[in-house]
């Protein structure tokens, strides 16, 4: 996928109500599950051990909530860019919803829609919603409404 490049922040805030693009699918894997579930501590059977999972309600071990979260910040890069800015950060979230699980060996995606965009000291903060896809499924596997702040 090609990442849409916008020159500052009027043409970002020109594009507000426009679905800015898809990421590329990538794969999770048991190895990703695993190394996430180190990193957080969380150590769910659910997640960490296909035996018992396997017989359990997924059938498989399934990728953290917050791992699929997460990676919009892998997968958003690959949608947009904002150049000729100070800096971009990631200011926070307004609602996140999970509403199917992601089975290892599954691949996601994000795509992109530019909600609002409204004027903050020394920038502008942009609300997105970022859908993360599950390839094959007809539910998302999670829906970010995502707020950044790109600064001048």
């Amino acid at each position: 996928m090609a990442t849409r490049i916008f020159n500052g922040t009027a043409e970002l805030r020109a594009a507000t109500g426009t679905h800015l693009g898809y990421s590329d699918w990538i794969d999770i894997d048991q190895d990703r599950i695993d190394l996430f579930a180190e990193a957080t501590g969380d150590r769910q059977w659910i997640h960490v051990d296909p035996e018992r999972a396997a017989a359990g309600p997924f059938g498989s071990t399934i990728a953290h909530g917050y791992l699929t979260l997460s990676l919009s910040n892998h997968l958003l890069p690959q949608i947009l860019a904002v150049e000729g800015i100070s800096m971009g950060v990631n200011y926070g979230v307004n609602k996140v919803r999970f509403p199917a699980p992601v089975p290892v060996g599954s691949s996601v995606r994000a795509g992109a829609e530019l909600l609002s965009v409204e004027d903050v000291s020394g920038g502008i903060q942009a609300t997105m919603r970022i859908t993360i896809e599950l390839a094959g499924s007809p539910k998302p596997a999670c829906v970010i409404e995502s707020v950044s702040r790109y600064l001048d």
